[in-house]
């Protein structure tokens, strides 16, 4: 079987379990009968074809006001349905706790006076139900408002970097960092103009932006990424690879994005000299490249190679693992995306099991990285409890 048959049997069976877990934990209890029985699974049914049919349909239809308006209804569907799922898995793991503490408290005590959960099943199934509710209106208020911190202008965050031994002349820089912006199916050339403005107002000296900027082929994106070359500072524009150029063609983007006056640095560096002082900004290219373009493979050694002596040395590394390599290679700041921090629940607790940093400001070894949580968004428009962000990130000396 080919991976691709594979991976359409996997999310094919995954989706079927999804769909009947759902329903049983669901539908069930509600006791539906006739038409409104049918109706319900239908409708939970729906999600389920839109989500699939709206990918397939991104490369078989022609862009349009069809095509826009399926990928905004699966993607708020995706969004919606990961809420409920989640929720509903977390109330069952809780309900069968409850109810494994029930059993062992009456085997204890011999009788069932101090059950933590109904005993008979029909009110059982009016707690469950009434549980289930409460679920189905969580999830609405939470996409709601996980829409709107998604699509509204991102919030500027201002970081002080505080450096021991700072050189003078360094002392006040200012970086503004954009990431993950994924211009795409649902974020187009309006929002990114948006962007542009407002970091065109933030007086940086220099701007970096640490992969993920698109979700799609030149040939369809280009006049949506194509703001960016009004952005503006004092020593450039520098931008890194992320691992979705490298789902998108990655070679064809990094010629458009140095044709739109974009620094790319692929393993890489430029020195600026700010006074009397030399700052170093350095590039690697996304953590995966390697296994997409073999010869992007990450290295943060390289980066540096030829590198004069300077006063600190700045990498832009898309991953958070890049730190490990970035801290043997001597790095002073590691700036990096990809985690969106989290984005929205359950994925909070998913990107913590697979990333060293997750979101914001940390030390290690003898570096700092920061980590954005992301100037746009990645699949379904939701954010809850990880605010898009333009950082600005000030060196100063301690």
């Amino acid at each position: 079987m080919s991976p691709r048959a594979t991976f359409v049997l996997v999310s094919s069976l995954f989706c079927l379990g999804m769909y009947s877990y759902l329903g049983w934990r669901l539908i069930s209890p509600a006791q539906l009968v006739g038409r409104w029985g049918a109706l319900a699974w239908l409708t939970l049914a729906l999600p389920f074809v839109i989500i699939p049919g709206a990918f397939m349909a991104r490369s078989a239809l022609k862009p349009g006001a069809l095509l826009s308006a399926l990928q905004w209804v699966a993607y708020v569907s995706l969004g919606a349905l990961a809420l409920v799922f989640s929720m509903v898995l977390l109330r069952d793991v809780l309900w069968w706790g409850l109810s494994g503490v029930d059993g062992v408290v009456a085997w204890i005590t011999g009788g069932d006076e101090r059950r933590l959960l109904p005993i008979d099943s029909e009110r059982r199934g009016v707690m469950l139900s009434a549980l289930n509710v409460g679920i189905l209106g969580a999830t609405t208020a939470l996409t709601t408002y996980g829409f709107y911190e998604a699509r509204r202008l991102p919030m500027v965050r201002e970081v002080d970097v505080l450096v021991a031994g700072l050189h003078a002349d360094l002392n006040g820089l200012r970086v503004v960092q954009l990431s993950d912006i994924h211009i795409g199916p649902t974020i187009k050339r309006p929002f990114l103009e948006r962007v542009v403005e407002v970091v065109n107002g933030l007086d940086a000296d220099l701007i970096a932006i640490t992969g993920d900027l698109i979700d799609g082929h030149v040939d369809q994106l280009l006049e949506h990424v194509a703001p960016v070359q009004g952005l503006t500072s004092r020593h450039g524009v520098f931008f890194s690879t992320g691992n979705h150029e490298y789902y998108w063609d990655a070679l064809a983007w990094i010629d458009a994005i140095g044709e739109l006056g974009l620094t790319v640095l692929n393993n890489a560096h430029r020195v600026i000299e700010r006074g009397e002082a030399k700052l170093l900004v350095a590039g690697v290219t996304d953590y995966s490249a390697g296994r997409h373009v073999p010869e992007h493979a990450s290295d943060p050694h390289e980066a540096l190679a030829g590198a004069p002596e300077v006063d600190f040395k700045l990498l832009l590394a898309h991953q958070p693992p890049s730190v490990f390599e970035a801290a043997k290679a001597g790095y002073d700041l590691q700036l990096s995306g990809h985690t969106h921090g989290g984005q929205f629940y359950p994925w909070h607790v998913v990107v913590g099991l697979a990333h060293p940093f997750v979101a914001g400001l940390h030390a290690f070894e003898s570096m700092q990285i920061y980590v954005s949580c992301g100037t746009g968004y990645w699949g379904p428009p939701l954010r809850v409890g990880a605010p898009s962000e333009i950082t600005v990130l000030t060196l100063k000396a301690s």
